[in-house]
């Protein structure tokens, strides 16, 4: 199992990187997605709910919820800082 989640972080999470770095534009929607993830798992902490993993027997736990969503809100701040506020200085063109 190991080596898929290797493998899928490679595939799927290093180009996610590359454009979140390189387009401004990226980031902002990852701000969006950021917040309404971190509202939802908040949402099954608060509400004791846990969240069966599909094709597998097991549950995430509202404790993890917990972890998720604030590990969520604190990638939201970061996306909403570089992707709404910040600017770049005028020497540094922008992709």
């Amino acid at each position: 199992m190991l080596p898929y989640l290797v493998a899928a972080i490679i595939v799927v999470g290093l180009p996610t990187i590359y454009a979140a770095v390189r387009y401004r534009e990226y980031r902002k929607f990852l701000a969006g997605a950021f917040f309404v993830s971190s509202g939802m798992q908040f949402y099954f902490y608060l509400a004791d709910i846990p969240i069966p993993l599909m094709w597998t027997g097991a549950v995430q736990s509202p404790d993890l919820s917990a972890v998720r969503g604030t590990i969520h809100f604190a990638l939201f701040v970061v996306c909403l800082y570089f992707g709404w506020f910040f600017r770049r200085r005028a020497d540094q063109p922008e992709a």
